[in-house]
């Protein structure tokens, strides 16, 4: 079960975004703020989720946490430039 929850939010970050926005006080315990919500939301979804997690279950910043952090800012950022690195080598 837990595999099939980190695969759904793999492929649909930002409906499970919603989703804890609206269904739990998740999101706002870890961000005092709608606009770093919203600007997560729009560019690096994945991460949001991720760091939510890490404040959330009080876990340090450091160590195989952080490299989760790393990997999940690579996916996001990777997310969205891979059309123009596509579109170049044509």
């Amino acid at each position: 079960m837990p595999c099939l929850l980190v695969l759904l939010v793999l492929a649909f970050p930002r409906v499970v975004l919603v989703l804890m926005f609206l269904l739990s006080d998740y999101l706002q315990r870890a961000y005092h703020g709608l606009l770093v919500l919203v600007l997560g939301f729009l560019f690096v979804p994945l991460t949001t989720i991720v760091y939510a997690w890490m404040l959330n279950s009080h876990r340090p910043l450091e160590g195989a946490n952080l490299l989760i952090l790393i990997v999940a800012v690579v996916i996001d950022v990777g997310g969205l430039g891979g059309g123009e690195w596509h579109r170049r080598s044509r």
